[in-house]
């Protein structure tokens, strides 16, 4: 059998935490290979030493069958290697040709034209459906990442890195994206795909590598292989898969958002009269294609977003009796903690917005009591008890919790806000892509955690890019395309063939609020 790229007893350090150790696997010529593990489990690092992002401390890496050493990225071109990173790098305002461009090597002229034909014959050739003319700031996230594919192709990539590829794709561009690495698979390539949606891993790969805690657990045939199966492999036991989803109990109106509208710097309404009702007791699910207003629909109601004049959002603390109504349009993040409104939100930009990155866990515990003391000096010791206490219950991995969140993996980042957020015991709670970057172990605490809100009575908003998930966790789900609510579905009887297509044709006027 030929490999393409073999990595043999591969170490790879920082400080005194271990990424990988002693990892050997191989991927072969023409096979597509899905890389599975926990968060902390070192698949992004190990991708990152193949592509040149970093440079092991011990092992070897071969190439065609030739030990290698790639110190850079474009040590991993040289080589045929190149990585798809979930946070694309494009230059916004260059078309996808100019784009494509910035990939030639010194050597290379710059002829545009030159440079337009082999990216067409690229694209013709893989069934890629990208306008060349387009501008990156006119593309849809599928565009862009397919923008990205042709780049390393046209810088002659053989072996293709995907990392969470279909993280924020419906499930139409999902199954495009699939048939198009099928295309390439039968062109010889080989390429890697990190994901965590296990349904994906089974439908489009070969074989399936898994590391634990850094190191290397196996290989099996995908034909072999159940999402059980994997997970055991991935977690070293037993998982039980069926999201939990009680019928609401108590359910009555918790917030009521109506003309909902939100206009951002340059002009455009990102959000258009927008209007529901959310329960108490329920969790509703917000599905759309990224950049379809789902941000600025959770920071207007958290008082984060200028809101055009007709907007209203009513909050009901106990019933539905309209002399306790609060309205929260007009008022600071400060104003509604103020008014008393339990509200928490996990943001999507976890560093940006929800967590100081300089700072450990337990200061960012204090972000959320530091006002609430009467002396000078801060009460660390309720801060230091909660992180010791979200630290254990969703086994972040840490060196101490001390230590600045910004250097501990995306998925533990996110722990660390979620765990927060729960653990101030709101009435509304309000969640971005929860579960983003999350192992499959912890991705199903968090819908426990969530479950947990929903039974004592907490009225949950949850944006999501997994539609599977979606139906099994949500009672009720509202699809926003274009910035419209463009129906509002029964999660236990919709499909999501019939979400994904709210989600991508926008309806005459939009679908009306259940």
């Amino acid at each position: 059998m030929e490999y393409a790229i073999e990595l043999r007893h591969i170490t790879k350090t920082f400080g005194s935490v271990v990424a990988n150790r002693d990892v050997s696997l191989c991927i072969r010529q023409g096979e597509i290979l899905s890389l599975l593990g926990e968060n902390g489990s070192g698949k992004t690092t190990l991708m990152n030493m193949i592509a040149g992002i970093y440079y092991p401390d011990d092992g070897e890496i071969l190439v065609g069958g030739k030990s290698v050493e790639i110190r850079s990225p474009k040590d991993a071109y040289a080589l045929g290697i190149g990585m798809v990173h979930q946070h694309f790098k494009l230059i916004d305002v260059f078309t996808a040709a100019e784009n494509i461009a910035l990939v030639l090597g010194p050597n290379e002229k710059y002829d545009l034209k030159a440079i337009r034909k082999k990216a067409r014959a690229i694209c013709d050739e893989y069934a890629f459906e990208l306008d060349l003319d387009q501008k990156v700031y006119e593309m849809s996230v599928s565009q862009k990442q397919t923008l990205e594919i042709v780049k390393m192709l046209y810088r002659g990539a053989q072996i293709l890195i995907l990392d969470e590829p279909t993280a924020v794709l419906t499930p139409q561009e999902t199954q495009k994206l699939f048939s198009v690495m099928r295309n390439m698979k039968r062109g010889g390539k080989s390429i890697i795909i990190i994901t965590h949606k296990l349904h994906e891993v089974l439908e489009i790969s070969d074989r399936v590598s898994i590391l634990r805690k850094g190191e290397y657990a196996g290989t099996v045939e995908t034909r072999e292989a159940t999402e059980a199966s994997l997970t055991e492999m991935m977690v070293g036991k037993k998982v039980e898969l069926n999201i939990e989803r009680p019928e609401p109990v108590n359910r009555h109106l918790r917030l009521s958002v109506h003309n909902l509208s939100v206009t951002n710097a340059e002009g455009v309404r990102v959000l258009d009269q927008v209007t529901f009702d959310a329960f108490s007791g329920e969790i509703l699910g917000i599905a759309g294609i990224s950049g379809n207003g789902q941000k600025e629909l959770l920071e207007s109601i958290a008082g984060l977003q200028k809101t055009e004049p007709q907007s209203s959002v009513v909050y009901y603390p106990d019933d539905d009796r309209d002399s306790t109504a609060e309205q929260l349009i007009g008022k600071t993040p400060l104003d509604i903690r103020n008014m008393g409104v339990h509200l928490s939100f996990v943001p999507e930009d976890r560093l940006g917005m929800g967590l100081v990155g300089s700072m450990g866990m337990v200061d960012n515990m204090m972000l959320r009591s530091y006002g609430e003391g009467h002396s000078p000096i801060a009460d660390r010791r309720a801060p230091r008890h909660l992180a010791e206490e979200i630290k254990e219950e969703l086994a972040i991995v840490t060196p101490s919790i001390q230590t600045p969140v910004s250097r501990l993996s995306g998925g533990n980042v996110q722990k660390v806000l979620v765990g927060r957020e729960i653990a101030a015991a709101p009435s509304v709670l309000m969640t971005a892509y929860a579960v983003r970057g999350l192992d499959i172990g912890t991705s199903y605490t968090i819908y426990h955690l969530l479950n947990e809100q929903k039974k004592k009575g907490v009225a949950i908003l949850y944006v999501g890019e997994d539609l599977d998930v979606l139906l099994d966790l949500c009672d009720r789900i509202l699809v926003l395309c274009g910035g419209r609510c463009n129906g509002i579905v029964d999660a236990r009887k919709t499909t999501k063939e019939e979400v994904g297509l709210l989600m991508t044709r926008l309806q005459e006027k939009g679908g009306a609020a259940q």
